[in-house]
């Protein structure tokens, strides 16, 4: 394979079990930030341009399915296997507070203004918790089909997202009649579901297939089959033109959206790939696997995937010249 089209990714280190999900924060006025879930039971908070560790936060007993970010990074949510959601200050990792369920949690998510937590799992229940009185119990949407795999908020946190983990499809809520307002059928459970940034679209990965959804009228703006089956996918969120998949054969896909043309492939990663998600930017990408690490990927190298690269690499004698003129220059 031609070196220049390699693509060397940061490489994240801590975790030392599968990572399973990520979450980046919108751009903040300290810049953006990644956080990572894992079965070892602690979320990691990293700088999410350069990857670098900033701290974990200790306190679940249970692997740790899902994490998010409030819109200012001020606090985290994760969502574990010991029955329990926890809020967290994510700037000194204290636990602000812990949220018994009665049984896994596998999803969490702060809504838009950030008041609220939306947890779902293995109870079947749709749980939203009012951060301002933490102490409170919760409003319950009940009759979710199946144990709960993804939640999101959408329309200014008027309309919730869940899917399931034992049957197909994304159902729409409204907030505050609690009833179901839509579904988007797919033949495979929905593994992962993204609201894009502009609200415009729906992102899910099912089995082997990437959709896209109007996330207003609902319809299937586009659906794309996969090489394999993919765990995780997102949409690039500044420009919309470009979307990246994940899954079973541990590589990292990009693609045109408009036509879904496979435009890059990234090789790194020695096991399933988990999660998969655009930085607020679209300037580089995340994914979390089975092998334990999180990597962070430059979405520009890849758009040259099929052609040559512009980068000149000068040969020993370009350096060798240069060098000289430096010495000469130094001598003068």
């Amino acid at each position: 394979m031609d070196k220049k089209k390699v693509a060397v990714p940061l490489v994240c280190h801590g975790h030392s079990r599968p990572v399973v999900d990520l979450f980046y924060s919108p751009i903040t006025p300290d810049g953006f930030f990644l956080i990572s879930a894992s079965k070892d039971s602690t979320p990691m908070l990293r700088n999410g341009e350069t990857g670098d560790w900033i701290g974990t936060f200790e306190g679940h007993k249970g692997a740790v399915w899902s994490c998010c970010l409030d819109t200012n990074a001020l606090r985290a949510a994760s969502a574990s296997a010991d029955f329990s959601a926890k809020i967290w200050d994510a700037l000194t990792g204290d636990v602000l507070h812990s949220f018994d369920h009665k049984h896994i949690v596998r999803a969490c998510s702060f809504s838009e203004d950030t008041h609220l937590l939306l947890t779902g799992g293995f109870e079947k229940i749709l749980r939203i918790f009012d951060l301002n009185r933490p102490d409170a119990p919760p409003r319950e949407v009940e009759n979710s089909p199946g144990s709960v795999r993804t939640v999101a908020w959408l329309h200014s946190d008027q309309t919730i997202l869940s899917s399931c983990s034992d049957s197909g499809g994304v159902r729409l809520w409204d907030v505050r009649s609690g009833k179901i307002v839509n579904t988007l059928e797919t033949k495979s459970s929905v593994t992962s579901a993204e609201v894009s940034k502009d609200g415009r679209y729906i992102t899910t990965a099912d089995g082997s297939s990437v959709k896209f959804w109007d996330a207003n009228h609902f319809g299937l703006v586009k659906s794309y089959d996969m090489p394999c089956t993919v765990e995780s996918a997102s949409l690039e969120p500044k420009f919309g033109n470009k979307f990246i998949a994940g899954g079973e054969d541990m590589w990292i896909r990009l693609f045109d959206f408009n036509t879904g043309e496979e435009v890059g492939i990234n090789k790194g990663h020695h096991g399933p790939v988990h999660c998969v998600r655009f930085s607020p930017g679209g300037e580089s990408y995340a994914s979390g696997s089975e092998d334990g690490t999180v990597r962070i990927w430059q979405t520009t190298p890849n758009a040259n995937a099929n052609g040559p690269t512009t980068k000149h690499h000068p040969s020993p004698l370009e350096v060798a010249s240069k060098l000289e003129e430096l010495q000469v220059a130094t001598k003068e």
